[in-house]
């Protein structure tokens, strides 16, 4: 019997995606490409990878841009904890390492946002050291295989399939044998109406023999996501919008919104207007309500946002909003979240 690393090279010589990132052994693209993969689809984060790799072709270029342009390059992602990382650590790299991309497990690992799987992805792809990269993918492929009830989502359970990974891994080509079974886990055996007729595998998998593959991997239990409701102003004077820049210790730090009057439940328009916030922002001006809109329920990966706006002209602006406006023109050079982008383009139609 072939062993299983070989199986799977032999399946991805097959099957295997032709992706831009793949295509290079620039530590630098590999490592930009896994930091945009992260919580994003490969469909989606492949458009992202170009125009990044497009406007920063090298770490250099992207530690000289400003926060602002990243975050901007970045907006519909999601996660933006991501992008501020992927710039510090391009910062770090200049500064501590003179440009050049780190090249050992222990200094890729330590910069900013880079976990054990992507270094050990970066590595394996662009040194060839032998580093088995674990992400969902592996996860399912081997609990499957191997009928392991063990929770992915625990320590003791992250150190087992770390282990098993790299006794099965071929050393002599860690990458591409990282890249396989990788795939095999999102195209053959994915998580929901996997491959098993087709399963070059199948005649191996305890999951399969055992009639437990649906149920494999195991994770916790997820706590309940925490609800919040967002009732934002959009105030506009003339050719002014208001804007601000969130802070830190939330959701979307560095990100630009509109004045946001979060309530602990569903509110309407009118008790809003009672709120000292809303007269912050409004004052005793002759303002005028436009419309309002409820947009769609926006999930995150702990919390629900519940998201109406109110669309207000106002004949002039109180301090704290005039300190804040930016011209309506511009509103698209501001990196904003994705439920407000989303928003910005409904009313542009």
């Amino acid at each position: 019997m072939s062993s299983l690393s070989d199986t799977l090279l032999e399946w991805y010589a097959l099957h295997g995606r032709d992706l831009p990132w793949r295509r290079t052994r620039d530590p630098y693209r590999i490592w930009l490409s896994e930091v945009i993969l992260q919580q994003t689809r490969v469909a989606q984060g492949t458009d992202y990878y170009l125009r990044f790799t497009e406007r920063f072709p090298d770490v250099a270029s992207l530690a000289a841009a400003s926060e602002e342009e990243v975050l901007r390059l970045w907006q519909g992602l999601g996660y933006y904890t991501r992008a501020r990382n992927l710039h510090a650590a391009a910062r770090r790299i200049v500064r501590e390492f003179g440009g050049r991309f780190p090249a050992t497990f222990e200094e890729v690992r330590s910069l900013p946002g880079v976990g054990d799987y992507t270094a050990a992805a970066i590595c394996s792809a662009a040194c060839d050291l032998p580093c088995a990269a674990v992400d969902g993918n592996v996860y399912r492929v081997l609990s499957r295989l191997y009928d392991l009830d063990t929770p992915t989502d625990t320590s003791a359970g992250r150190r087992a399939f770390a282990e098993l990974a790299r006794a099965e891994l071929d050393e002599r080509h860690p990458g591409l044998c990282n890249q396989a079974i990788m795939d095999f886990g999102a195209l053959q055996c994915t998580p929901a109406a996997p491959g098993c007729a087709t399963c070059p595998l199948s005649d191996r998998c305890l999951a399969l023999a055992a009639g437990t593959v649906a149920e494999r991997p195991v994770k916790r239990p997820r706590n309940t996501p925490r609800e919040r409701w967002f009732n934002y102003l959009h105030i506009t004077s003339g050719e002014l919008t208001v804007l601000c820049r969130r802070g830190a210790g939330d959701i979307w730090q560095g990100l630009y919104e509109f004045p946001l009057l979060e309530t602990s439940g569903a509110s309407d328009f009118l008790p809003l207007t009672r709120d000292p916030r809303f007269g912050e922002w409004l004052g005793d001006a002759a303002w005028r309500l436009l419309e309002s809109t409820a947009l769609p329920r926006h999930q995150l990966s702990h919390q629900t946002l519940h998201a109406v706006v109110h669309r207000i002209e106002t004949p002039r602006l109180t301090a704290a909003a005039a300190a804040a406006a930016v011209p309506t023109e511009t509103l698209g050079e501001h990196a904003v979240p994705r439920l407000l982008e989303r928003y910005l383009i409904s009313i542009q139609r």
